[in-house]
C-alpha cells in the first residue's frame, strides 16, 4: 500500500511514518519500490504502526515501544513478559502523579499565602514570581 492510505488506516501522518521508518522500526528494500519509485508499505508495517499507535496509547514512548516489538518480533512478547513491561510503566506513572500533585499542591499554596497577604512584595507582584 502506498503511504497515503497506510495514513488513512493508522492515523499518522506521512511525516510521522517516515520519522519511524528513519528511527528503524521497520525497513523496506528495493524490493518495496514500485517502478515509480513509490514505496509500497507492506503489511507488516501496517501491523507495527498499529502496535504502536496502541501502545502511544498507553503513554509508552518510541523506544518501550521498539523493545515490545522486538519482544514481539522475537516472539517472547508472553503475557508475563509484557505484563512486567506494563507494570513497569504504571510504577512509573504512579510515580509522576505524585510529583505532580506535589508540585500543584507548592503552586495552590503559594498563591493562597499570596492571595491572603502572608507575603506581599514590595512590587506588589506575586511572590511566587520573585526569585
Amino acid at each position: 500500500m502506498l503511504i497515503g492510505e497506510l495514513s488513512r488506516l493508522t492515523g499518522f501522518s506521512r511525516h510521522a511514518i517516515r520519522f519511524y521508518e528513519k528511527e528503524g522500526i521497520f525497513k523496506l528494500g528495493r524490493r518495496h519500490r514500485q517502478a515509480n519509485n513509490y514505496k509500497d508499505y507492506p503489511e507488516e508495517v501496517l501491523k507495527k504502526l498499529l502496535i504502536i499507535r496502541k501502545l502511544k496509547g498507553f503513554g509508552f514512548t518510541l523506544n518501550e515501544s521498539s523493545e515490545l516489538l522486538a519482544m514481539i518480533e522475537e516472539n517472547q512478547a508472553s503475557c508475563q513478559s509484557v505484563s512486567e513491561k506494563v507494570n513497569e510503566k504504571v510504577r512509573r506513572i504512579d510515580e509522576k502523579i505524585e510529583e505532580l500533585c506535589q508540585i500543584k499542591n507548592i503552586m495552590l499554596n503559594g498563591v493562597a499565602l499570596c492571595l491572603d497577604g502572608f507575603a506581599p512584595s514590595a512590587d506588589r507582584n506575586c511572590t511566587m514570581l520573585i526569585p
